[in-house]
């Protein structure tokens, strides 16, 4: 019953992470003349450079045990400095609907698979049939909503996009896994995480001295760039840490796949975009796929008393 508990602490810190970053495309559109990588690097980068502040003492005791391990920090670290360049990149190429797609959808699946050929973890059926659930709601979500004569995207811009999607999905997965592998051999979830940002800030804070022209550029910029740095970066990766603590990271990504359903929802109520009724279905399968995730959660604790 304990475990239960736990792991539906951990299920839902995430589910609250995934909420605060499905904000970002939102808070992003009231900055449009703000190029979207130095939105991207600031808040990435400020929210790293907070997480070290908050988790200082914490880094202080377990900073050894973080440099003990240098190729998983490395590839924690080149992995979140890469991950916005790549995802605002991907929506850049081939827009906002196949960009956010591949990149979110394609998480879960390299999450699993690092864990199952590195951390030779078990990837349980109702992982895989809840995962292919979620991923085919994200694409109806995404393919389901009304455009308005937008210009479309050469074969090359899309096949560009796609692949950079596919990028931002690994480098998504690989920081996950990274923290998750951090926290399992002792180090605090708290530290885990801000080690990793704090790191990939020293790449990505200076990246805006050529992207970040426009971005403190009046009130309304600063307060975009202020947001989106200590809500969904710096409160979501607490709350991110947190849940990392308690579940593994495949079933975490697989969780953030409510982000798009979140940034579809605000989209429709506060830009007023339109969605056809495949998006709507494609909602439904994503909040599917959050329950089946939710019901295995509570249920695995039986299964592993039985066989132990």
């Amino acid at each position: 019953m304990g475990q239960g508990l736990t792991n539906f602490k951990g299920v839902f810190a995430i589910i609250l992470a995934s909420f605060l970053w499905g904000t970002t495309g939102t808070a992003a559109s009231f900055s449009p003349n703000v190029n979207p990588l130095a939105i991207g690097a600031f808040a990435m980068g400020g929210g790293g450079v907070l997480l070290v502040i908050t988790a200082r003492s914490e880094l202080f005791s377990d900073y050894k045990l973080l440099f003990s391990q240098p190729k998983i920090l490395l590839l924690g670290t080149l992995s979140i400095a890469i991950y916005p360049l790549a995802f605002y990149a991907s929506m850049r190429f081939s827009g906002v609907a196949i960009g956010t797609v591949v990149s979110l959808a394609t998480a879960p699946f390299f999450a699993a698979l690092l864990e199952r050929l590195i951390s030779k973890k078990h990837i349980s059926p109702q992982w895989v049939i809840s995962f292919i659930i979620g991923a085919t709601g994200i694409v109806l979500l995404m393919s389901g909503k009304e455009h308005s004569g937008e210009a479309t995207h050469s074969t090359y811009q899309q096949n560009a996009g796609i692949l950079l999607g596919c990028i931002a999905g690994l480098t998504y997965a690989c920081y996950s896994w990274a923290a998750r592998h951090f926290i399992e051999s002792g180090v605090h979830s708290q530290s885990s995480m801000a080690g990793l940002f704090g790191c990939a800030a020293l790449l990505l804070l200076p990246s805006l001295f050529f992207t970040g022209e426009n971005l403190f550029s009046g009130l309304r910029n600063v307060s975009v760039s202020l947001y989106m740095a200590v809500v969904p970066m710096f409160l979501g990766y607490l709350l991110f840490a947190f849940g990392l603590k308690l579940i593994d990271a495949s079933k975490a990504t697989l969780i953030t796949l409510i982000e798009p359903l979140v940034a579809t929802v605000l989209a429709i109520f506060i830009v007023g975009e339109e969605f056809k009724i495949m998006g709507w279905l494609g909602m439904a399968l994503v909040t599917l796929c959050l329950l089946m995730q939710t019901m295995k959660f509570r249920r695995e604790p039986k299964l592993v008393c039985e066989s132990s």
